[in-house]
């Protein structure tokens, strides 16, 4: 967010402390994720113990372990387990296999439950005399992998939504309200209406989202934020609920209900985000869908080949149904859901919040990122950048004489000043007869000596001289500069300026070693943005542009052909958020525009989008290697389950078919699990 600053030597006189005007998945039929959870790890158990008997039971599973367990009855034994494997397990993809039919859209569910009834029919075929082998293992193996993979999906889709919760239950359930006649009163949170006073002692959490108006403290927001540094609060400060007060007591006025709260959109936003079907995930079920028709034509295919040229009709159907085994999708089940599920971890890792999937496999294509200004390159508050002396006094006396004034104000460049007299260690001295200098500074007496901290106006009215090179050059930097008279003699000046952030010049080196370009964006004026974009090296500079133009900005740079992701803090920056290919909101605070952003970065360090960029990028190759194994060995593997190496002597059994499919399987899984050896490039 960026307001107009007005830095021109005659503007100076804002410096009155009293107006300065900166500021600074799939459908799975609607249930829930946490119910089909529990209900996809309940089957894959179950079926793992029935799957279990049914595959030592196998003779080829004996024969390749050199042991002989048969018995009579074995094989009843053996058809009865997977009977109700196939019916219990099988069961959710036999039903979505039905629907997807029935709207004549069959993908993944349809390839599952065509696959796992083709085994089934087959094996109890032979089971009745039918001349062949059982393949109930395959079977099995086919349920309980496809279960696995579900489960691992919806757990990773519902991972986030239960951590957020989790920190939401966290949040006291009473607070203790100020009533009319200043006592307080021990309240359910529940009760509390927006507007109500709240005191919040030492040590307790902060019952909902507010605004500080008396006290100040340090404030843990680590929880909610992942800032591992309390953060200091005083009056007008937001405070999130759930964050912990850790030193002196403080009154907030509630500004939002539970049902409000920061902690409560993020939930909602997470949830939202879970029904927005991932571009790969789009591609798994048209991958599914296409394999479904190829294992069907070629089933149908193999099956009049064979007959037509004499084979009779065992052998046709043995490698029709090794054709139609073959393609199962064992890998194609797996591909997705466990690259997701590691990309989802590693995003959390990187303090990543992916809203949407399709955004964040689209990152991976950017060519330019848009920046806001304040509060995304910079602090967002005002830091002391340099210190001259016009006296005897150095600049910590300079600092000091200025802080110890500066106390009493609670205007922006107050705060600068007496931040930056804490980081040096100073302590200012006693501070007596304060009083606001309309329009032009303030001043006080300091441990006895009379101090006046001033704008430009005031030294231009009384013709106070100073040697302004130094003035003139902080002044074309955009800086704001104010003068420190100690008694009524010039003493020293001091220049300020929104602080950039540490991460900002290393994310821009970084975006450039990509050939990513650097874009400004921001309300500012031109000598401060222009400053800012040279400290740090943006290559475009698009200043005092108004919130409602930055849209119109977005849209503009996104007609020169680029990819753009558009980082800001959220605020006014919500329709240009919502207008770039990938919207990034920098900041975890109550205003972070998630209804605009695809991704929150939830530490509100700029580096964090090389994060972004990276891991969407190995998430998106990730996931073709695996769909492209998962899919494409079937060129080769469909021919030989067919027999056209038969007349050479080479036949592929359904079993071996069956363990062919089994194999590619296990590297899917292996190639997803190398994703976590991902590093930020």
């Amino acid at each position: 967010m960026d307001a107009h600053h007005n830095h021109d030597n005659n503007e100076h006189e804002t410096h009155n402390h009293e107006g300065h005007n900166d500021s600074h998945a799939h459908g799975h039929g609607g249930h829930d994720h946490g119910d089909m959870v529990t209900e996809f790890r309940n089957k894959f158990f179950v079926v793992l113990i029935f799957s279990i008997p049914i595959v030592l039971l196998s003779p080829m599973i004996q024969q390749f372990m050199g042991v002989d367990w048969r018995f009579d009855g074995d094989t009843y034994i053996v058809a009865a387990l997977s009977t109700f494997v196939f019916f219990y397990g099988g069961w959710p993809f036999i039903k979505g296999g039905f629907d997807e039919l029935k709207g004549r859209e069959p993908g993944m569910m349809t390839l599952i439950g065509m696959a796992i009834s083709i085994a089934f029919f087959y094996s109890m075929a032979v089971v009745f005399g039918f001349d062949g082998e059982v393949i109930f293992w395959e079977l099995a193996t086919l349920v309980l992998i496809m279960l696995l993979g579900h489960w691992i999906e919806m757990r990773s889709i519902s991972n986030a939504s239960k951590a957020l919760e989790s920190l939401a239950s966290l949040m006291p359930d009473s607070a203790s309200r100020i009533t009319s006649s200043g006592d307080t009163e021990e309240v359910q949170v529940d009760d509390i209406r927006a507007g109500d006073l709240l005191l919040v002692k030492p040590g307790e959490k902060m019952p909902l989202d507010g605004k500080i108006v008396k006290g100040q403290s340090q404030v843990d927001e680590s929880m909610l934020t992942g800032e591992s540094v309390p953060v200091a609060k005083s009056v007008n400060d937001e405070v999130i609920g759930g964050s912990i007060n850790r030193e002196g007591s403080l009154t907030i006025e509630v500004e939002k209900l539970r049902d409000e709260s920061y902690l409560s959109q993020v939930i909602e936003m997470v949830k939202a985000s879970q029904e927005t079907k991932s571009k790969t995930q789009d591609i798994t079920n048209k991958a599914a869908k296409w394999l479904f028709y190829i294992a069907l034509g070629a089933g149908i295919t193999t099956f009049i080949v064979w007959m037509s040229i004499g084979a009779g009709m065992n052998t046709a159907i043995q490698r029709t149904v090794t054709v139609m085994v073959i393609t199962c999708p064992h890998a194609l089940g797996l591909a997705a859901p466990l690259v997701i599920s590691v990309s989802t971890a590693l995003a959390a890792k990187y303090g990543l919040l992916i809203r949407k999937r399709p955004q964040f496999e689209k990152a991976r294509n950017i060519d330019a990122v848009i920046f806001d200004k304040t509060g995304t390159l910079t602090e967002g508050e005002f830091g002391v950048t340099d210190i001259q002396s016009f006296s005897a006094l150095d600049e910590d006396t300079i600092l000091s004489y200025a802080a110890a004034v500066e106390n009493e104000s609670e205007h922006p460049i107050a705060a600068g000043i007496i931040n930056e007299a804490s980081e040096r260690g100073l302590k200012p001295g006693s501070l007596t007869d304060f009083n606001s200098i309309t329009g032009v500074g303030i001043e006080g007496d300091v441990d006895g000596r009379s101090v006046k901290v001033v704008s430009p106006g005031y030294m231009d009215q009384n013709d106070i001289q100073f040697n302004d090179h130094n003035f003139n050059r902080w002044s074309d930097q955009g800086k704001t500069v104010v003068f420190l008279i100690v008694d009524e003699a010039l003493a020293g000046a001091i220049a300020l300026t929104d602080k950039i952030k540490e991460s900002s010049r290393q994310t821009i080196e970084q975006l450039h070693d990509r050939n990513i370009k650097a874009i400004m964006l921001t309300g500012d004026n031109h000598k401060v943005a222009n400053y800012v974009a040279k400290e740090i090296g943006i290559d475009e500079v698009y200043a005092e542009v108004l919130p409602d133009q930055k849209a119109e900005k977005v849209t503009e740079i996104k007609s020169r052909g680029l990819v753009v992701a558009m980082t800001g803090d959220g605020i006014n920056d919500a329709p240009a958020l919502a207008k770039a290919d990938v919207g990034i909101a920098v900041g975890a605070g109550t205003d972070i525009a998630m209804d605009s952003a695809d991704i929150v970065l939830v530490n509100s360090n700029p580096k964090d989008i090389m994060a972004i960029f990276s891991l969407s990028r190995r998430t998106f190759s990730k996931l073709v290697q695996n769909l492209i194994w998962a899919s494409g060995y079937n060129i080769f593997a469909i021919p030989l389950a067919a027999g056209v190496l038969a007349p050479w002597g080479i036949v592929l059994s359904p079993a071996v078919g069956a363990v062919l499919m089994s194999l590619s399987t296990v590297i899917v899984a292996i190639n997803a699990q190398l994703l976590h050896r991902f590093e930020v490039e």
